[in-house]
C-alpha cells in the first residue's frame, strides 16, 4: 500500500478526551475514530490489526476442537427474562446494561451482549445423545452493552467484537477437559499476540457458573486489580481474592456502653478519637436491594467488597442487580438507622444483615449507635446484634496474608482480556437442554463459556508495546511488517529505486507500507515511529551511493545498511517465516 493512497490522517497531539496511552496513540496513528461515546470506527490500519488478531484466535480455536458459527445479534427478550430457580433473571441482572428495543410488531428484543441462551437452544436441537458430545462451538461476533462509563478508547466500549466459545459435555471429566483445552489455547493466543498476561481466579458475575479464570494484561490503564502471592503463586482478581484475617486477642465480653463521639467522620477519625486501633471498630454500610435494607458489616480495618456482597445478596434470593448504597433519604424509611452512625444493633427483622468473617474474630467492638454523635462500645455479635449471613465480604489488599500460605499479597494493575467459565448445568437446566446418556436416562449438558475481547487485545498490545515516539507493534499483529520510506521523492533515481524495491517486496509476499510522500525526513520518520511498524527501510541518495538500504527496527535506536540486492531476501527470511 502506498502511503499517498492510504485512508489515514495522523495527529500531532492527542484529543483532550483521550486519557490512556492506547487511546491516544490509536487516535494519533489513525487506527480508530470515535462516532459517539463508547462506539468506534476501525480505520484501515486498525482493521488490519483486528483481522490478524481474529486469524490467530481462529487458528487456536480450530486447533482446540472448535467449530465456528455465527449467531444472531437480535435476540428475543423472553430468553433473557427467564428466571432461574432463585435469584434474578439475566435481564434483571444486567439491568440498564442490556440494550432493549421493539420491532414493528411490538415484540421485545435485545442486542446480544453474549449468547449463552441462543447457543444452548441450538445444542439442544443437534446434540441428542451422549454420542453427539462433546461439542465446542465458537463465533467472532459484535456484542452490545450499554456501559455506564465508556472509557479508555477500546478498553471499555458499548459496541465491541468478541470471540465466545461454548463447550457442551456429557460429564464433569469432559467439562474439565474442555476447560483445560481452552485455557491452554488462550495462553497460546495471548503469547502469539505479544501480550504479557496473568491468569487469575475470578468471579463469574452475570454469566453465572462456578469455576472461573480471568486473563489480565498487566497495564496501569486497566480497571482491575490482581491480588498475587509471590510466595506460592496464588492469584485472583480483587472481586474474588481471599486473604487471611488477623484474629484479635480473646477477652471476655464487656457491658455495652454508649459514648459521645462528636466530630469523627471516618473510621480512622473514630479510632483516633477513642485511642483504639481500627481493628476494634465495626464498619457498617447500608445498601438497598429489591427494596430491602441490606446491612453490610466488616471490621473497621477492612473494606466491603461489593461484588462479594452482590453474590451474597443473590444467594439470599434478592435481586443483586439493583444493589446500591442507600441514600440518606432512603434511610429515613428505616427509622432506627442514622446515616454516619449506622449500626446493626436494634435493626428489625426486615433488614438483611450480612457480615464478614472478620467480625467473628474479635470481641467488644465499637459500633454506631444509630444516634447522631454517639457510638457504642463493646458490641458483640449474637449478644447485641444478629447476623443473617456470615461470609467472605471484605476486599483483599496489598500486605494482607495469603489465605494459602500466609505470604504477603501484592497488587498488580491490569485489564481483562478474556474469561473462562465452568457454567455446569446452569443454562441447560434453565432451557431444558438434555441428552440421552449411556444409562438410557436424560441428563442436562455440562457447559463452559470462554470469551475474548478482540478490541481489548488491540488496545492492550499498544499499552504494553509503545515508547515516547509511538506504537511498537508486536510482529504478529502489526498492520504491515515494513514501512519503506523514500527520502527525496523528487529525485528520479530515489523514486525509481524505491518503487522497484516496493514491487519486489510485494511480490515476495511482504506486507509493506510505502511512504511515497514528498515530506521532510523529520515528518517521515516521526510518522513511521508513530505507526509503529516493526521494520523501517529507507532509500535515499546517501544509501544509493553505497548500493544499500537503511535498515532500522522500530524497537532499536541504531540503524544499519543492507546491500540493495540482498534486502528483499533478508526481509523475507525475517518477516514471512
Amino acid at each position: 500500500m502506498r502511503y499517498s493512497q492510504l485512508f489515514l490522517r495522523t495527529l500531532h497531539e492527542p484529543p483532550s478526551e483521550a486519557e490512556t496511552i492506547s487511546h491516544q496513540l490509536l487516535l494519533r496513528g489513525g487506527s480508530i475514530r470515535q462516532l459517539t461515546a463508547g462506539v468506534y470506527s476501525l480505520l484501515p490500519l486498525g482493521q488490519r490489526v483486528m483481522l490478524k488478531i481474529a486469524s490467530i484466535i481462529r487458528e487456536e480455536m480450530d486447533t482446540a476442537g472448535g467449530q465456528e458459527v455465527s449467531l444472531p445479534v437480535l435476540q428475543p427478550l423472553d430468553l433473557w427474562a427467564m428466571p432461574p430457580e432463585r435469584g434474578a433473571s439475566r435481564a434483571e441482572a444486567l439491568g440498564p446494561t442490556l440494550f432493549k428495543l421493539k420491532d414493528r410488531r411490538g415484540r421485545d428484543l435485545v442486542l446480544g451482549p453474549t449468547h449463552e441462551e441462543v447457543i444452548t437452544l441450538l445444542a439442544n436441537e443437534f446434540a441428542q445423545s451422549w454420542r453427539d458430545l462433546p461439542q465446542r462451538l465458537y463465533q467472532i461476533q459484535t456484542k452490545f452493552r450499554d456501559e455506564a462509563r465508556p472509557r479508555g478508547g477500546l478498553l471499555r466500549v458499548r459496541e465491541f467484537l468478541m470471540k465466545d466459545l461454548y463447550s457442551f459435555d456429557a460429564d464433569e471429566a469432559g467439562l474439565d477437559a474442555s476447560y483445560r483445552a481452552m485455557v491452554a489455547a488462550y495462553q497460546r493466543i495471548f503469547a502469539r499476540c505479544g501480550l504479557n498476561v496473568l491468569v487469575v481466579e475470578a468471579d463469574s458475575g452475570a454469566i453465572g457458573g462456578k469455576d472461573s479464570q480471568e486473563f489480565l494484561a498487566l497495564s496501569e490503564a486497566g480497571e482491575d486489580d490482581a491480588i498475587v502471592c509471590p510466595q506460592c503463586g496464588y492469584a485472583a482478581n480483587r472481586e474474588k481474592a481471599e486473604f487471611r484475617r488477623e484474629t484479635l486477642p480473646d477477652e471476655p465480653e464487656k457491658a455495652l456502653e454508649e459514648v459521645y463521639t462528636p466530630g469523627p467522620k471516618t473510621i480512622a477519625d473514630l479510632a483516633a478519637f477513642l485511642n483504639i486501633p481500627t481493628t476494634r471498630t465495626l464498619k457498617s454500610v447500608c445498601y438497598l436491594a429489591g427494596g430491602r435494607l441490606v446491612f453490610a458489616l466488616v471490621r473497621g480495618d477492612l473494606e466491603v467488597n461489593e461484588v462479594k456482597l452482590t453474590n451474597a445478596v443473590t444467594r439470599a434470593g434478592l435481586n443483586g442487580s439493583d444493589l446500591h448504597l442507600a441514600t440518606p433519604e432512603e434511610l429515613t424509611r428505616f427509622g432506627s438507622v442514622v446515616a454516619g452512625f449506622t449500626s446493626p444493633i436494634g435493626l428489625d427483622e426486615t433488614a438483611l444483615v450480612i457480615a464478614d468473617t472478620s467480625v467473628q474474630m474479635g470481641k467488644n467492638f465499637v459500633a454506631g449507635a444509630n444516634r447522631a454523635d454517639y457510638h457504642l462500645r463493646n458490641a458483640n455479635a449474637g449478644r447485641d446484634f444478629r447476623v443473617d449471613i456470615w461470609t467472605d465480604l471484605a476486599s483483599a489488599y496489598a500486605g494482607a496474608a495469603c489465605a494459602r500460605c500466609g505470604g504477603a499479597l501484592v497488587v498488580q494493575r491490569g485489564a481483562e482480556l478474556g474469561h473462562a467459565f465452568k457454567l455446569g448445568t446452569l443454562y441447560s437446566e434453565l432451557l431444558n437442554a438434555t441428552f440421552l446418556g449411556e444409562d438410557g436416562q436424560q441428563h442436562p449438558m455440562l457447559m463452559g463459556c470462554y470469551g475474548i475481547g478482540l478490541g481489548r487485545i488491540l488496545a492492550l498490545a499498544v499499552e504494553q508495546h509503545h515508547d515516547e515516539r509511538g506504537i511498537c507493534w508486536p510482529r504478529s499483529i502489526a498492520p504491515y511488517q515494513v514501512v519503506l520510506c523514500a527520502l527525496g521523492a523528487g529525485d528520479a533515481e530515489v523514486v525509481r529505486a524505491a518503487d522497484a524495491l516496493y514491487e519486489a517486496l510485494r511480490k515476495a509476499g511482504v506486507e509493506v507500507l510505502y511512504d511515497d510522500r514528498a515530506e521532510s525526513p523529520g515528518i517521515t520518520f516521526a510518522d513511521a515511529d508513530l505507526l509503529g511498524l516493526p521494520l523501517r527501510l529507507v532509500v535515499s541518495k546517501r544509501t544509493l551511493a553505497q548500493d544499500s538500504v537503511e535498515w532500522k527496527l522500530r524497537t532499536e535506536r541504531e540503524s544499519r545498511l543492507v546491500a540493495l540486492e540482498a534486502v528483499v531476501e533478508e526481509v523475507v527470511a525475517t518477516y514471512t517465516n
